[in-house]
């Protein structure tokens, strides 16, 4: 699990498409402290199928950050 302190903008030679699994979202307060924590699940063909895959958790500031990438690139 990690809690992400920042975003920042990489280069990727080539890049292929994930095969698609569900994520599990989680709001939290923890000492006045707001969180989002993102679960991934593994693939069904894993051999614990459904098992968290990765965590991670955003605060505020990293939400704000996030939610200005995902405007920007997506036109949101």
């Amino acid at each position: 699990m990690a809690l992400i302190a920042s975003f920042e903008e990489g280069k990727l030679q080539n890049i292929k498409l994930h095969d698609a699994i569900p994520a599990i979202y989680f709001c939290h307060e923890l000492d006045g402290r707001k969180l989002l924590q993102i679960n991934t699940m593994g693939r069904k063909t894993r051999d614990i199928p459904g098992k968290v895959s990765q965590s991670i958790q955003l605060d505020e500031d990293t939400a704000k950050q996030l939610v200005e990438i995902l405007t920007r690139h997506f036109g949101l």
